[in-house]
C-alpha cells in the first residue's frame, strides 16, 4: 500500500472550512485527522470514511464496503471505516458531507488510553 498524496491534498483542501487536516502514515497507508479527530484512512488511492453503529446506514444504502485488510495469518479482517462514495472525489460538497459523518463517528468513539511505560530494572 501507498498513501496518494494528491488525495490526502484534495480532503484538506474540501475540508478546509470545517478545519485543518493533517495525516498520519501508518501500516503503509495514512490515517487523516480534522482538527485532531481521526476520520479517515487512506489506502493507496481509495478514501475510507470512519463509521459507527450510529451512521453504518447511511454508508449500507450506499452500498459502501467496509475498508478490509489481510492480517499476518492471511485471513481478511475489517475495519468500522467505509469506502467514500465516487462524488466525493470530484465533489467538495460531497466531500464534506461524507467527511462531516465519519468526523462525527471519530468524536463519538471512546477515546484511548495511554499505556502505561514498563519499567525497568530490579525492586530493592
Amino acid at each position: 500500500m501507498s498513501v496518494d498524496e494528491g488525495l490526502v491534498d484534495w480532503v484538506a483542501e474540501c475540508l478546509e472550512p470545517m478545519g485543518s487536516v493533517t495525516m498520519r502514515k501508518m501500516m503503509g497507508g495514512a490515517v487523516l485527522y480534522c482538527e485532531g479527530t481521526v476520520f479517515a484512512l487512506v489506502s493507496d488511492s481509495d478514501l475510507y470514511l470512519k463509521s459507527d453503529a450510529e451512521n453504518a446506514g447511511e454508508f449500507e444504502a450506499e452500498g459502501l464496503e467496509k475498508f478490509e485488510f489481510a492480517g499476518k495469518d492471511g485471513k481478511i479482517g475489517t475495519m468500522n471505516y467505509r469506502a467514500a462514495p465516487l462524488d466525493a472525489y470530484d465533489d467538495p460538497e460531497a466531500m464534506r458531507r461524507w467527511a462531516r459523518l465519519g468526523i462525527e463517528a471519530g468524536l463519538r468513539a471512546p477515546k484511548k488510553k495511554l499505556r502505561a511505560k514498563k519499567r525497568t530494572g530490579k525492586k530493592s
